[in-house]
């Protein structure tokens, strides 16, 4: 419980610090380092483009046992009209498990890169995002994963 709240504090703080910069959305990704998350993601400079940062939470519960995913990361957008991007990035995905039944929960950590397209319309709107994210950690590395998301840019 402890480590959730943490998570919560830290999405809050990123929401709040990153109020004055542009480009902002929302969206639900389905597959990459988040399994199945809600994101923020946001641009560093004045620019539709460019470097940028996100944070998400996802997670799953299955007969007891829950799973948290956080990820974090940066990213670069390569684009010259204004709603077609060249995205790459990579990050890191703090994972945490419970089980109500028993005593051996643990967290790990795993490193994620990003290659794909991003819909991102610069009046805002909806968002759209199909990309590679190759996963790797202490157990070695999947470079054919990948996934999508929807959502809405402010």
């Amino acid at each position: 419980m402890k480590k959730i709240a943490i998570i919560v504090l830290v999405i809050i703080s990123s929401v709040t610090i990153t109020k004055a910069q542009s480009a902002k959305s929302v969206y639900f990704e389905l597959g990459g380092p988040g399994l199945a998350s809600i994101n923020f993601d946001t641009r560093f400079s004045g620019k539709e483009g460019g470097i940028g940062g996100r944070v998400g939470v996802g997670g799953f519960t299955i007969g007891g046992e829950g799973v948290v995913f956080v990820p974090v990361g940066l990213n670069y957008l390569l684009g010259k009209d204004g709603k077609n991007y060249f995205e790459v990035g990579g990050g890191v995905s703090p994972v945490f498990t419970s089980n109500i039944n028993k005593d051996d929960n643990f967290s790990t950590t795993f490193g994620y890169l990003n290659f794909g397209y991003r819909l991102q319309p610069s009046n805002g709107g909806f968002t759209f995002r199909a990309f590679m994210s190759p996963v790797f950690g202490s157990w070695g590395f999947w470079p054919y994963y990948g996934g999508v998301s929807f959502g809405y840019k402010f």
